[in-house]
Order: structure tokens, then C-alpha cells, then sequence
């Protein structure tokens, strides 16, 4: 499977997890872990990278990335 870039980066809501996250005072392993009791198989490091913009994050991840930071996906697309 090949993964594109969009503007230099594998996703656009990566800076919005970030603002997200610091927002609600948690940190990277804290995500990472409430993403694996959701089911999401992913490590801080990964997290990270998500944030970076060098991860690609997949549908059901930004769904529950939205879920658990109590934010919209519309929000974490940059499209509100």
C-alpha cells in the first residue's frame, strides 16, 4: 500500500491531536493507552509521530481519536 503526502506530512490533524491533547493535560502514553482499552493497537511513539505529521492515521483512529479528546473529526480535519 502506498501512503501519499499531503503538503509534506501523512496526515493534516496531527498539530489539532496535539492541541487536543495538552488541552486535557494528558500526555502522549496516557493517549496511547486509552486508545488501546478502546481497541486501537498503538504505542506513545506512534502517538508522536501522529502528531508530526511522518504517521498516517487511519479512519477508525481519527474516529476514536475525536471520541477520546472530546473533540469533533471535522475539528482534528480543520474543517471547523
Amino acid at each position: 500500500m502506498k501512503i501519499y503526502d499531503y503538503n509534506g506530512r501523512k496526515n493534516i490533524c496531527g498539530d489539532r491531536v496535539h492541541e487536543a491533547r495538552c488541552r486535557h493535560r494528558m500526555t502522549q502514553s496516557d493517549l496511547a493507552a486509552r486508545l488501546q482499552v478502546s481497541g486501537i493497537i498503538i504505542e506513545r511513539d506512534s502517538v508522536s509521530r501522529i502528531e508530526i505529521g511522518t504517521r498516517f492515521v487511519a479512519d477508525y483512529e481519527l474516529r476514536e481519536l475525536a471520541h477520546i479528546l472530546q473533540v469533533s473529526v471535522d475539528w482534528l480535519l480543520g474543517l471547523e
